[in-house]
């Protein structure tokens, strides 16, 4: 371990500091998302396109066209800069954004499709009974459908582990300040550090492993 730690620690600390961010978006965002397009309201469709778009959409193209949005001169980017100084890419945020657009689907769909499920009949009888929204949603919504949360935010995070195709456009891969563990990984082959890439490269292996049996464990695979 101390072997993978001495190639790059600080790499290390940022990726784990962006999971942990991104875990409290995706239990917000994916719960609120999810419960959301399981139900009928305008725009649905666009909302559900949207969201699934970093499936099918390649990760660098969709960085390529949140750099030319967010950045400084940029439609949101540059209004931003002027007003506050303030620049959204090449900053934690930026790969807080990125990490957080990559495993944005795989936390909401297994959810949106286990309350489209089972759970919908438990949310139509609580309304039934007289329960609001939200009295449905935190007491019978969220525990009928624990397990596709779960796993729903074990892929998510295990989805920002792994991204460099947004992240090297949002983040700028600036070493010792936006470098994270897959970047890390992209570095050291471009230096020819291949005995750091492949330390780098286990340790992301085992953090999937890891990932996959608690996937095994909730009966979700």
């Amino acid at each position: 371990m101390d072997a993978i730690l001495a190639c790059s620690p600080a790499a290390l600390m940022l990726s784990l500091k962006v999971a942990g961010v991104v875990l409290l978006l995706f239990l917000v965002a994916g719960i609120g998302l999810g419960y959301a397009l399981s139900r009928p309201f305008p725009l649905r469709g666009l909302v559900d396109g949207l969201v699934s778009l970093p499936l099918v959409f390649p990760p660098i193209a969709i960085g390529f066209f949140l750099l030319l949005l967010l950045g400084r001169y940029g439609l949101i980017g540059g209004p931003l800069h002027a007003a506050t100084g303030w620049d959204l890419v090449f900053s934690f945020p930026g790969l807080v954004l990125a990490a957080f657009i990559a495993g944005l689907p795989l936390v909401v769909k297994p959810i949106q499709s286990a309350i489209k499920g089972s759970a919908c009949e438990l949310v139509e009888a609580s309304y039934t009974l007289g329960k609001g929204r939200l009295a449905t949603l935190v007491l019978v919504l969220i525990p009928a459908v624990r397990g596709s949360i779960i796993a729903g935010l074990t892929l998510g995070v295990g989805r920002s582990f792994g991204e460099v195709g947004i992240t090297l456009m949002l983040g700028g891969n600036i070493i010792g300040s936006t470098e994270t563990l897959s970047l890390a990984i992209y570095n050291s082959v471009l230096d020819g550090d291949f005995t750091c890439a492949t330390r780098l490269s286990l340790l992301l292996g085992a953090v999937s492993l890891g990932l996959f049996a608690l996937l095994r464990r909730l009966g979700r695979l």
